[in-house]
């Protein structure tokens, strides 16, 4: 990489690591639960299921996220932790958010349920953990699993700006680049990666390559390539 693209992804990351890009992004809302967790009105799990939840629908245009995220919290009362340990969850075939329908949110609180019965905290749940035992899906190493990467993200990044860093036992050194379709397409232009598959493979490409951008803490790029969408006209306010 030349001198001139690394610094030019160095200063989008600084410009863009920034709350006001993110005021309708599925971050305000576990975003908006840590505000109450740190005034002692909320819990540690209040924080992480409204992350999981705002994660697993952050798919689509923004608007209509922010949009059925509200319909999650509102139907969980902004009382996360208290709706998924009462056990009682709407559960009907109705979409919440595009294919996803409430059974399936339904599913993921009566796994919650299962886990906050023993546990206040998943941080030290692997990112294999949650995709099979929060999520519900089937095991796959290859995955690259950007909604669960991109709710790390959140919980460990500790800068104070846009991300939350309430995850104290993790290291940001070890977080993986949320990768969807528009992060790969970025990601290519810009050379971090040559590979065609959007899989773990890449995603490790690219943290790498970050890794030696943002030394400590590769995730930062992801400020960077959003940062490049906005310079360059390709993001349009979705997440695939």
């Amino acid at each position: 990489m030349d001198t001139c693209t690394r610094d030019r992804l160095i200063a989008w990351a600084e410009m863009y690591n920034d709350p006001q890009f993110f005021s309708e992004d599925p971050i305000v809302f576990p975003a908006k639960m840590a505000e109450m967790y740190r005034r002692g009105e909320r819990s540690l799990a209040d924080v992480e299921i409204s992350a999981l939840i705002a994660a697993h629908l952050a798919w689509g245009r923004r608007a209509m996220i922010v949009r059925d995220c509200t319909r999650a919290m509102d139907e969980m009362q902004w009382r996360p932790y208290d709706y998924v340990m009462r056990g009682r969850y709407r559960d009907d075939d109705s979409s919440l958010h595009r294919t996803v329908k409430w059974s399936e949110f339904a599913q993921i609180c009566a796994r919650l349920k299962t886990i906050y019965s023993s546990s206040g905290s998943i941080e030290k749940m692997s990112c294999g953990d949650i995709r099979c035992r929060i999520y519900g899906r089937k095991a796959d190493p290859k995955a690259p699993d950007k909604k669960i990467n991109m709710m790390r993200r959140w919980m460990v990044r500790d800068d104070g700006k846009v991300d939350l860093g309430l995850w104290k036992d993790s290291d940001k050194n070890d977080l993986l680049i949320p990768l969807d379709v528009h992060v790969h397409e970025e990601a290519t232009a810009l050379g971090l990666t040559t590979r065609r598959q959007k899989d773990i493979t890449t995603v490790r490409e690219i943290t790498d390559a970050f890794r030696d951008i943002f030394p400590g803490d590769p995730c930062k790029g992801d400020f960077a390539l959003f940062g490049y969408g906005v310079t360059h006209a390709g993001h349009k306010g979705k997440q695939d």
